[in-house]
């Protein structure tokens, strides 16, 4: 069952749904976040996206009505992602949201507006920073082919950035009131991508001093694992676990990422649309096993959520409203469920999860006569129940064979029409 021990991150385990936000000058090339990195391309090539970031169709209000209304308990933007673009009005850089058509910082109308709509603060920053002048050339690096950048090398000093690094992380937690979650991203040290030359993990980003520093500014926040070093939080990344994570160090739980379609930037071309079903199973899947799902919109360069990620909220929110008891503060449940389908669980009710509907009947092991009341979730009628004796014998009109203590649900032959049905099986105490 749901573990409700006290720990500072019992509000995440009980929110279970998050939004991120990936959200840079990379939304004027539209071609994803990584395009810097993919493309090879210079500084010079990259300066035409900050040179035309505009933002003039910018509301945080309306993205956070947006999430608030899919269901979505936080939020974690990117303050800085790879190519070293602030969205705040840092004071340690001059490449930032400021200095762009934008004119202004992003980050401080965001953090008021989702606040205002109940959502915990989370805030993603990148521990690279590919515009930085003192950040040296590696195996994931832009100019990683480019032999004059890789002749620098030499005269950057990696400790200069480790300061500039920190001073940020300072900025996010002394200047935006209580922020709840940090998500750093990413180490890739030897230990961890070994085929990655020039790799960087905890002595490169500093990360015992940056942790201890994260946790002085911010007591109680939640930290991810990605510092090379263990965290609250375990972040796999575009795929869904196939069971509970092994945990290690202080890790408790962890938190499934997520993309609409494949890409977290903004990617205009980029038509690989997850269905809203799936986005549900996916969800559903993870309180399953005892995680989140954090899933994530990248904004146009204009400032706005396209249509198609709208409309996919818009559906996951819909079944939300109807179903968000079967997902807040709900976890695993000791219980084997029916091929196709999830559990999850809190306190003395079980929520069956249909992923496939079946003609008639679904058979639920180890629940006869345990269930008192059965009914779907979404319009709270009844869903009728039958324990067969397990000695009768099947024949042309009657059930038979079933094991010992398995309870028979009789289920209409049309499927409710949600995108994914659940049932709420009160167990008797």
């Amino acid at each position: 069952m749901h573990d409700n021990s006290l720990s500072h991150t019992d509000w995440l385990k009980e929110a279970r749904f998050g939004l991120f936000i990936h959200w840079g000058i990379y939304s004027v090339a539209a071609r994803g976040e990584w395009v810097k990195n993919r493309e090879r391309l210079g500084d010079g090539d990259y300066d035409p996206y900050f040179a035309h970031f505009e933002a003039d169709l910018y509301d945080p209000s309306a993205w956070a009505r947006e999430a608030a209304n899919a269901g979505m308990r936080y939020f974690v933007v990117t303050t800085k992602h790879h190519d070293g673009f602030c969205l705040w009005d840092s004071q340690l850089t001059d490449y930032k949201a400021t200095n762009t058509p934008a004119g202004r910082d992003l980050l401080r109308p965001m953090v008021e507006a989702f606040r205002a709509e109940g959502l915990k603060v989370g805030f993603y920053h990148s521990l690279l920073d590919w515009h930085h002048p003192e950040f040296p050339v590696d195996g994931f690096h832009p100019q990683r082919d480019d032999e004059a950048s890789k002749r620098l090398n030499p005269g950057r000093d990696m400790a200069k950035y480790r300061s500039y690094l920190h001073g940020q992380v300072r900025e996010l937690l002394t200047g935006y009131g209580k922020i709840d979650y940090i998500f750093f991203d990413f180490s890739y040290g030897p230990d961890q991508h070994p085929e990655i030359w020039g790799g960087k993990g905890r002595e490169a980003w500093g990360s015992e001093e940056l942790l201890a520093l994260v946790r002085e500014l911010q007591p109680g926040i939640v930290v991810n694992d990605r510092l090379d070093l263990p965290g609250d939080v375990t972040t796999p990344e575009q795929y869904q676990p196939a069971g509970p994570m092994p945990l290690t160090g202080s890790q408790s739980m962890w938190e499934a990422n997520q993309t609409l379609n494949g890409t977290w930037g903004y990617d205009r071309d980029n038509y690989d649309w997850k269905p809203p079903e799936m986005l549900v199973k996916m969800l559903v899947d993870g309180v399953s096993k005892d995680g989140n799902f954090l899933l994530n919109v990248g904004p146009t360069a204009r400032g706005e959520f396209d249509d198609q990620a709208l409309d996919l909220l818009r559906k996951i929110g819909t079944w939300m409203h109807r179903h968000q008891e079967a997902v807040y503060g709900c976890g695993p449940a000791p219980f084997a469920p029916p091929p196709d389908c999830r559990y999850t669980a809190k306190g003395n009710r079980l929520f069956l999860h249909i992923f496939s509907w079946p003609f008639g009947h679904l058979h639920l092991s180890d629940l006869g006569g345990r269930v008192e009341f059965a009914r779907f979730v979404h319009d709270g009628s009844e869903v009728k129940r039958e324990e067969i004796d397990p000695a009768q014998k099947a024949n042309t009109i009657r059930m038979g064979g079933l094991p010992p203590g398995t309870l028979t649900l009789k289920l209409p032959v049309r499927q409710p029409d949600v995108l994914v049905p659940v049932v709420e099986l009160s167990l008797r105490l």
